[in-house]
């Protein structure tokens, strides 16, 4: 398979579905990331949280960690569009890697980045035969997320812990508290389906 993990920011796939993705790598299959902003951003006040160097070299080493490819469109963070620019953009990257499967965000989040991401993935995916979306937040939306496909990552949530404890600055900033929240949450899922830890997605379409 030909993978591609679309997050709206450097962060969203590892906390998403980078146990799948790791799973993914070692069958042997071809795994890259696209970021669509820089990740960089601001408070209200206008202090910086996550400066660009920074989002960068964390995101670096987070697909690092993963050993995936990975590549950003460099948009500006709370400012993702839902038009033909990123449709294209996105289109390009599944025409020019030859991609398969997609793991996206949901589109019932209430991100803006991140249901603009998911919604321009969804229109440039449009012809890929897998594609699964993906819940990245820990917060209420207001439309339950009806995941139905399990994926064990019981052998791969240490690295998955990795990747996560990567993004430093935003640890930093949520007092550390995606740490407890992830570990709880892929255990509940993985209880669901008798195991340690998993994965669970809303399924687009998935062709066996």
């Amino acid at each position: 398979m030909k993978v591609l993990g679309i997050g709206a920011h450097y962060d969203d796939v590892e906390l998403g579905c980078s146990g799948t993705l790791l799973k993914h790598i070692k069958a042997g299959d071809k795994v890259t990331i696209l970021v669509v902003t820089d990740s960089a951003y601001k408070n209200p006040d206008g202090d910086t949280v996550r400066d660009l160097e920074t989002a960068s070299r964390e995101g670096k080493a987070a697909a690092d960690i993963l050993g995936a490819e990975l590549i950003c469109l460099g948009y500006p963070t709370f400012e993702v569009p839902f038009d033909e620019g990123l449709t294209k953009q996105i289109q390009k990257v599944i025409e020019v890697l030859d991609i398969d499967t997609i793991y996206s965000h949901w589109d019932g989040d209430i991100h803006r980045d991140h249901v603009w991401t998911a919604k321009a993935a969804l229109m440039a995916g449009r012809h890929v035969p897998r594609f699964l979306m993906y819940r990245s937040n820990y917060y209420e939306t207001g439309t339950p997320f009806e995941g139905s496909f399990y994926s064990d990552i019981s052998g791969h949530m240490v690295r998955k812990m990795e990747a996560i404890e990567a993004h430093e600055s935003e640890l930093s900033r949520t007092r550390y508290e995606w740490l407890e929240f992830f570990d709880k949450q892929n255990a509940n899922l993985g209880m669901m389906i008798g195991v340690k830890y998993a994965e669970c997605f809303k399924v687009v379409r998935y062709l066996v």
